[in-house]
């Protein structure tokens, strides 16, 4: 939005972690225009946690090296494309020339000839020179007609190979200086971790994927738009071997599948959902060190736990009420990005802090991996209570008439306080 009109809005781009202590924590946001498609933001999210964290991956250099070794044929192969199709065209283009010079000589002679018979007076007849030269130029004509309709797609051939070799060129030096990269990354990565993303199908791009790989991180995701429609099909359409794996779902999976239009083997699943007489399907992908082809329950659940991560982005808009513009200035709205993403660490620390030092809150607020955020802020909050100073200490005790009657909250003002070490780096890093 701006101050004088309606524009595309904005989207806020969240980086997060799994805590086992504190539950999901908010590392970063950013804000984007409203038109930006999630695919193309993997990367920029992916080194916003890195940043954060200060911790990285080592990263897969050999996997790396291979897939430019293994993309040297495809040069060769868009090389003999285009020097076919050059020299296609040279053949047209010199047809077109020969054609057009005996045009213009058949064009010179019959002009010679008309002026010698319109100087004789003899009459054209059907089987006359002059009639079998004017043939001999209509020929030539409708030749020139032909090649040159014929020149144009083969130009257009031309430039389809040239385009497919300056894209591959282009890709190689991208992964070249990738590589480059990535191995003096490594070099200064004493520690590395060990991390999973999950995506969901709106980042499952082969590129994205392929680059998480190389990043060094066990990858779970589901494919992008149709990436891999026909091929699943083409497998389920042959197997029986579908897996109970929840209440209404079923997964069929291959381990270590090599694609066709994919870098690396992966591991290549289908869940499917019983709606009425029909099913719906979707794929699943994973690559890492995880059997998931042998556990096909756990490979269900593990990746649709993801979805604390939608849970976090609903608690944002509905809890925190980021979705409601209460700005319309792009420095206001990155405030307002940045106190909703306070709020929801804040909360966490707060609920584990109240589990330890108060025995009496609420029992849904005693674990303080899984907080009831909506619960202590929409409801908590809106709760009557008497609040009692004692000295530096405060009393909170929830009315008879709350939903929280009988319960309190004893906060002491005994806080402790320890600044950030610099040169500190702790791994606390098991995320989603």
């Amino acid at each position: 939005m701006d101050q004088d009109q309606v524009g595309l809005g904005y989207q806020g781009e969240v980086v997060s972690l799994s805590s086992p202590t504190y539950g999901r924590i908010g590392l970063s946001a950013v804000q984007r225009p409203g038109n930006t498609l999630s695919c193309n933001q993997a990367l920029a999210l992916v080194e916003a946690a890195e940043r954060r964290l200060g911790r990285r991956p080592l990263q897969r250099t050999d996997l790396l090296r291979q897939r430019i070794t293994a993309m040297q044929p495809q040069r060769e192969h868009w090389q003999h494309k285009a020097e076919q199709a050059r020299q296609t065209l040279q053949r047209v283009q010199a047809a077109l020339e020969a054609s057009q010079h005996q045009l213009d000589a058949t064009q010179q002679a019959l002009q010679e000839l008309q002026e010698v018979y319109r100087q004789q007076t003899k009459p054209e007849l059907p089987s006359s020179q002059l009639a079998k030269v004017r043939h001999q130029v209509q020929v030539y004509q409708r030749q020139i007609i032909h090649r040159t309709d014929k020149l144009v797609p083969t130009q257009r051939g031309l430039e389809h190979w040239l385009e497919n070799l300056r894209n591959w060129k282009q890709k190689i030096e991208k992964l070249q200086q990738r590589l480059k990269r990535f191995e003096e990354d490594n070099q200064v990565n004493p520690a590395p971790l060990c991390a999973v993303f999950r995506l969901d199908s709106g980042f499952g791009t082969q590129e994205n994927i392929a680059l998480l790989i190389e990043m060094g991180y066990e990858v779970y995701s589901k494919p992008y738009s149709n990436w891999l429609s026909a091929w699943i099909r083409t497998q389920i359409a042959s197997t029986n071997t579908w897996q109970r794996v929840g209440d209404n779902a079923e997964m069929v999976a291959w381990s270590e599948v090599q694609l066709a239009d994919f870098p690396y083997r992966l591991d290549v699943g289908v869940e499917r959902f019983r709606i009425g007489q029909t099913y719906k399907q979707t794929g699943m992908l994973h690559f890492g060190t995880d059997p998931v082809t042998q556990d096909l329950p756990g490979w269900f659940h593990y990746y649709n736990a993801r979805q604390t991560i939608e849970a976090t982005n609903r608690e944002e808009k509905q809890v925190f009420e980021i979705h409601h513009l209460k700005v319309r200035a792009q420095p206001a709205l990155q405030l307002q990005e940045q106190f909703a993403l306070f709020a929801t660490n804040f909360v966490r620390f707060a609920s584990v802090w109240l589990a330890e030092q108060c025995p009496q809150i609420p029992d849904g607020w005693k674990e303080g991996a899984h907080p009831l955020v909506k619960q202590q802020v929409k409801v908590g909050a809106q709760t009557s209570a008497y609040v009692t100073w004692n000295g530096q200490d405060c009393l909170l005790r929830f009315t008879l008439y709350s939903v929280f009657a009988g319960r309190s909250l004893l906060v002491r003002r005994n806080w402790a306080f320890q600044p950030v070490l610099p040169m500190l780096k702790t791994c606390f890093f098991s995320s989603s």
